[in-house]
């Protein structure tokens, strides 16, 4: 593995890729019984090593392994952490037409207590097809938390969700220095509720299920920042915030500036993923907030559309970010993952491609080559 300079680099993406049909199909025999975990195993071996060549092939100076092990972005801690459940969650989905899709949240069933890998293994393999910087995600603090609200911890034993998230961050930290002996030296925190912290209509629907929007703001980024705060400085920690990604639905829209002071000021991370693809999104200048010392990745390139946008245009938005932030502070990368689940979005493998190449060539136009 050979590392040119501390990411996050010109040209991103934010971690999830379309699963192969051949690894969609080995999910369904596997959760059928049909086949064995050492087969479901190599199976999940070969289409990451795939994904690897053509990450690479691509130009990228990252890569993860597609999240082909998960069948979610965060359902592995489940897996892998005692006194970790799901139950319904208590917000939606939507999109455009206003149709909802309910989904699967984490919830507390217990004392917290690793007891399996949770991204080490994945990490291993990972670093063993790699010949450029392998990144690890996982999900921030908050998402094991804010689907339920307060109903997270009710009959798990914890008597605050302080308590609950001290030992959930107690956890983060062993992860993440277990993950450094390994060699990893990149990871990236998905994050969701804090942006829907930001939405007034949600806003509202939290104190109407008992919640204080403010109050879990904090609570959130000092979970957070609890999470990271031992990492070596020569491992870098990004966070990717996002307003949901479910089969090409989301959970929130608005703007970032509500939450850009705090969030921006005092998440002790060294970059930040944000989504803007879409109007959805608001505009750059929340961006004034952004520590001269942090990086951000703009998410300009949408995971959920097949339509490969224009460069030329995306080179427009770049300049007018640039307005808020020095240049050099800056990178690009697709608004979120192309398959927060095993269902992915609705695009194809191609599109895929076609969306990370465009952003290979756009990088390499603006700043020369990492």
């Amino acid at each position: 593995m050979t590392v040119a300079h501390a990411p996050p680099f010109r040209a991103e993406h934010v971690g999830s890729l379309l699963r192969p049909s051949e690894l969609t199909q080995a999910f369904r025999a596997f959760n059928a019984g049909t086949i064995s975990a050492d087969a479901f195993r190599a199976v999940q071996d070969k289409v990451i090593g795939d994904a690897v060549t053509t990450q690479e092939s691509l130009g990228l100076k990252l890569v993860t392994d597609g999240e082909f092990r998960r069948a979610s972005y965060w359902g592995h801690w489940v897996d892998a952490v005692e006194g970790l459940g799901v139950a319904p969650a208590l917000f939606a989905f939507h999109d455009e037409s206003g149709a909802e899709q309910e989904f699967i949240a984490a919830t507390c069933t217990g004392k917290l207590k690793k007891s399996a890998s949770i991204s080490t293994d994945e990490f291993a393999f990972l670093q063993s097809v790699a010949s450029v910087t392998p990144k690890i995600t996982m999900p921030s603090p908050s998402t094991l938390h804010f689907w339920r609200l307060n109903e997270t911890i009710a009959g798990s034993g914890y008597p605050s969700e302080q308590h609950y998230l001290a030992d959930l961050t107690a956890i983060y930290r062993q992860e993440i220095a277990d993950l450094y002996d390994l060699g990893c030296r990149y990871i990236q925190l998905d994050e969701v509720p804090l942006i829907m912290l930001a939405n007034p209509a949600i806003r509202k629907r939290v104190v109407s299920l008992g919640g204080d929007p403010e109050r879990l703001t904090a609570l959130y980024i000092e979970a957070l920042n609890a999470a990271v705060q031992d990492r070596p400085t020569d491992m870098t920690a990004a966070l990717h915030i996002c307003r949901g990604n479910f089969k090409g639905k989301w959970l929130t829209e608005g703007g970032y500036d509500d939450i850009a002071e705090s969030v921006f000021g005092q998440a002790e991370v060294d970059a930040f993923f944000l989504e803007f693809d879409t109007d959805r999104a608001g505009s750059f200048e929340p961006l004034r907030h952004v520590p001269l010392n942090k990086k951000v990745v703009l998410g300009l390139v949408s995971s959920k559309t097949p339509h490969v946008e224009d460069p030329k245009q995306l080179k427009v938005r770049i300049l007018e970010a640039a307005e808020y932030l020095p240049l050099e502070s800056l990178s690009i990368s697709p608004q979120c993952g192309f398959a927060s689940t095993v269902a992915g979005n609705p695009i194809t493998e191609r599109n895929q491609i076609d969306k990370l190449s465009a952003l290979v060539g756009l990088a390499e136009e603006i700043w020369g080559k990492d």
